[in-house]
């Protein structure tokens, strides 16, 4: 009996210790996966909303953004042909990436829009490609001459060089406390004005090229410089720009028999001009700037631009062919320079304007602007002619006078709600022929006037993000 207890006991023993030493081999809890190495976005608060920190990288930050503008616009019309009613698109992506250096500021931003306006087809555009690096900035951003700070909230065209993206070298002077001082070597194709294509008429059995500039080749840059000083006040800038005109000549076309024929003649006696080419130098200074008027608003801003350019009208802000189309024997293309048939020389387009606006806002969320611009254009002394009719043809001198006021409604950030109606008008020195509607579609009729003058109205919905 006590021998069969002894075996019993020391089997149960035996089991037990190797139960113990199996049970202590095993895991006692499931052991923890291995972690997966994450690279979480982080938020770059250095530079502003927006921005965050490139993954993979401790010292440089990325911002992604654009925009979305549907326009419906009016723009009243002077025939049958002219499109009263058009509806525009414009898609913007931009990417803003910068990083700090022991020399300064690194920074790379590229913009590129794409638009399409009424039935055409749809445009894409490089609009910004820049690098700064310190003080030096090259690529295509606005332009050293214009004030990109001005608080401008109109939709239509003022006379006033509002912000144009132009390719450049440049590099700023950093004084501190805002005042720095830039200068600037700009494409100068992006600042010519020749409407040598577009201004043929005829009289008296004569067909007639006006002197308009037949531009040739580039061999100088536009050099642009200013000084400036900035805060939270508001801004104040000067600026000035030199811009080559260089003719190349009356040159030759064909005419209806295939003969090669001088493309410029005498308007006084109908014999072929000389193959003029002459270089000159047009100039412009400016004066702009804006303040901030919180004791009427916050936000509230009063803004202001000032120019007199000579042989440079696309600083005053005229394009190549301001109203060519809306006039009969007129050619109102803004060059930048006539041809004195009599002797060759470039006698150029002297030109003053200012422009201005102010912002109210009604509440955070509501806000109305008025502004205005006022230009007066004088060509050289045989820009223009008095035809046998007693009218004026050619390029003529005569003022302009734009006034508008729109409001907007930005229920939330980043989205616009407005209305604007705008009213142009051309005072020219001499009596011009107009180019009215016709009875018959497609047709028109001329009169002569010494004022042209038309009404916008946009409505627009825009979505910056």
């Amino acid at each position: 009996m006590k021998l069969a207890k002894s075996l019993l006991l020391g089997s149960a023993a035996g089991f037990a210790a190797v139960a113990g030493a199996q049970a202590a081999d095993l895991p006692t809890r499931r052991a923890a996966p291995v972690a997966a190495a994450v690279d979480y976005v982080r938020v770059c608060s250095t530079y502003g909303a927006g921005f965050f920190y490139i993954p993979g990288s401790s010292d440089t930050c990325i911002r992604i953004g654009g925009r979305v503008r549907v326009d419906a616009r009016y723009v009243e019309p002077f025939t049958r042909a002219d499109n009263a009613v058009q509806l525009f698109a414009r898609g913007r992506i931009q990417t803003d990436v910068r990083t700090a250096t022991s020399y300064g500021l690194l920074r790379t931003f590229v913009r590129f829009e794409m638009s399409q306006l009424g039935a055409g087809g749809v445009s894409a555009n490089l609009a910004q490609a820049f690098i700064q690096f310190g003080g030096l900035t090259a690529g295509k951003v606005t332009s050293f001459f214009s004030n990109a700070d001005l608080p401008t909230q109109h939709m239509g065209t003022l006379r006033f060089d509002d912000a144009p993206d132009v390719t450049l070298f440049a590099y700023t002077f950093n004084f501190g406390n805002g005042l720095s001082a830039t200068i600037s070597a700009e494409e100068g194709q992006f600042r010519r004005n020749n409407d040598i294509a577009n201004a043929s008429f005829g009289f008296a059995g004569v067909d007639i090229i006006p002197f308009g500039i037949n531009y040739g080749g580039q061999t100088l840059p536009d050099i642009v410089g200013n000084i400036r000083s900035a805060g939270t006040w508001g801004s104040l800038q000067l600026s000035g720009a030199a811009h080559q005109i260089r003719d190349v000549g009356a040159g030759f076309v064909r005419n209806a028999a295939g003969d090669l024929v001088p493309a410029r003649v005498n308007p006084i006696n109908g014999l072929p001009l000389p193959a003029f080419a002459d270089t000159e130098y047009g100039w412009a200074v400016g004066l702009s700037g804006h303040l901030a008027v919180p004791a009427l608003g916050p936000g509230d801003a009063i803004w202001a631009f000032g120019t007199y350019s000579s042989g440079a009208a696309s600083y005053s802000g005229f394009g190549d062919l301001f109203g060519a189309q809306n006039f009969g024997t007129l050619t109102t293309g803004v060059v930048d320079a006539v041809v004195n048939p009599f002797n060759g020389d470039l006698e150029k387009t002297d030109i003053w304007n200012i422009a201005g606006g102010f912002t109210h806002y009604w509440t955070p969320q509501f806000r109305s602007s008025v502004f205005g611009s006022y230009a007066n254009v004088e060509f050289g002394g045989v820009g223009s002619v008095i035809t046998p009719a007693g009218f004026a043809a050619g390029f003529e001198d005569f003022t302009e006078w734009r006034v508008g006021a729109n409001s907007f409604w930005s229920p939330v950030s980043g989205l616009n709600i407005g209305l604007e109606v705008l009213y142009a008008q051309s005072d020219f020195d001499n009596r011009v022929l107009e180019r009215v509607g016709g009875a018959a579609p497609g047709t028109f009729t001329n009169r002569l006037t010494s004022d042209v003058g038309r009404i916008e109205g946009r409505i627009r919905v825009q979505r910056d993000f």
